[in-house]
Formats: C-alpha cells, structure tokens, sequence
C-alpha cells in the first residue's frame, strides 16, 4: 500500500457535509506512515473545503471524474480534460430527442453554468446568487471540464440506460447520484482511473501498490484499476460487482476500518 486513493461522497463524506473522526485518524496515521493520498471526485475543484478542512490535506485532488488534477497545497489546476463546445452541443441535442424535459448544466474552470430549469426546487446554499442562462458558445471560453443533464422524474440509472448508447461515442457519461436522475459528463476516454493512473505513474507507483475506495458508477474504472479496489458495502450495485473487496458500509466507517486494518498488517511486516 504505497497510495491511497478515494472518492468522498457517499465513501467518506455523509449528506450532513462530515467525515467522521475515525475516518480522519485513519488517513492521518496512513499519512504519517508515508503512503500517498489522493482523492478522486466528481466534485469541482470549488467543492473541496470538506477534504481542506476537515482532513487537512494539502496535496492532490482529482476532481470532475478525472477531467481536472487540483493542488490544494497550490490552490491551483495543475492538468485538466476539456470538453468541446462542438460535443458539448451535439449531445444536448441527442438527450433532448431522447428523455422528457431534460435540463443541462456545465462546470468550466471559471465557475458553473447552469440553464433555467436545471434546479427543480431546492439548490446546494453555494449556489444561491447563480442567476440562470442559456448555455452559449461563449461559455467554452473558460475551459469546460464537466456537462451535467438532469431529469426531474426517474432515476439515474434509467436516464443513463436510455442515453449512453447513444452518445457513448461521443462523450464519457456516469453518475454519482443515488436519489436524482443526474448525469454526469465529460472528455470522451477520461475517467477517475486513466487521470489517477498518471497521477500514480508521475509517483512512481504501480497499481498493484494502490488501495482505492468508492461507492458509485462513476468510481468502477478506477475500482477495476486499483490492486486493491473496495466498493463500500453501502453502494451501488454496479460499483460492488466492479469491485474485487468490499468495505464494510460508510455508515459504520467502512474506509478507516480497511485502512486501520492495512496499517497495521504493514507494521507486523
């Protein structure tokens, strides 16, 4: 166990925006004990004060599926993915000729972009002041990293069942979403697994070194890349059969039990 590497939401991170201490135990002691850390998120960059706060990491993040590599320590992109203004309208035209009523969304370096629609009643309290627009050509001028399409009716899994074969070949779609039927997109071939990949290989770090945590679709790639890769016991189904280990579920600290149980297999070594 040389790297570390985990989503947050839903793995480490609860809906009440904590992690708990026993997770943050765990990944200090991991830290102290010389193993590299890194968490892989659907998140922008601008999300990530639970990490900066709560675990203090001040090392890397790859944020939006893999499209982005952030310095915390930096406060700074260091890579990212972008996506076509060209993709990005040709598959909105796709999904509108598919599903009933979809709203659409785009996270760029810059901020995000969302349509009016996209929210159906509530919206995360960072979000409050953004005044809704069409999206525009224009937008692609700060880099966009992330297209998001949402339906206020069925689930997620539906919405990408009906979707991904036909825009599958033009952008890499997911979702993180376990009660909203949210799709997220980015640059066709990017994923959590192929950045955090050149993240471990910059290390000097085989995968067969690398311990990964995650709960939802958009964590199978980087499960399946890991040596080690454990779906939580809490997730989704699609991420257990990916997944070769299991962890127990986030509600009974799944994560820091794993690590706990690693750290100290190393120290009997």
């Amino acid at each position: 166990m040389r790297l570390i590497a985990s989503d947050i939401d839903g793995t480490i991170l609860g809906h009440d925006g904590s992690i708990s201490p026993r997770t943050v135990a765990a990944f200090r002691d991991a830290a102290d004990a010389g193993i590299d850390i890194v968490f892989v998120t659907g998140r922008p960059p601008r999300w990530l004060d639970p990490i900066r706060e709560q675990i203090g990491h001040t090392g890397t993040v790859i944020c939006s599926n893999g499209a982005v590599t952030y310095s915390l320590e930096r406060e700074a992109v260091t890579a990212s993915h972008l996506l076509p203004w060209e993709t990005v309208a040709e598959v909105r035209k796709l999904i509108m000729d598919l599903a009933p009523e979809p709203y659409f969304a785009l996270e760029s370096l810059a901020g995000i972009h969302v349509e009016p629609g996209f929210f159906a009643k509530d919206r995360p309290p960072s979000l409050q002041d953004l005044v809704p627009a069409a999206l525009a050509p224009a937008m692609a001028d700060g880099g966009i990293i992330k297209m998001l399409a949402v339906l206020h009716s069925g689930t997620a899994d539906g919405f990408l069942e009906l979707v991904r074969p036909h825009i599958g070949g033009l952008i890499a779609v997911t979702h993180s979403a376990p009660e909203i039927a949210l799709l997220e997109m980015g640059p066709l071939g990017v994923n959590k697994a192929v950045t955090l990949a050149e993240y471990a290989s910059s290390k000097g770090i085989d995968a067969a070194d690398v311990v990964a945590f995650g709960d939802m679709p958009n964590d199978i790639e980087m499960l399946g890349w890991a040596g080690a890769g454990y779906a939580m016991a809490s997730g989704h189904p699609d991420a257990l059969a990916a997944a070769a280990l299991q962890a127990p579920r986030f509600e009974d600290d799944g994560v820091a039990r794993v690590i706990e149980s690693r750290l100290a297999a190393l120290h009997r070594a």
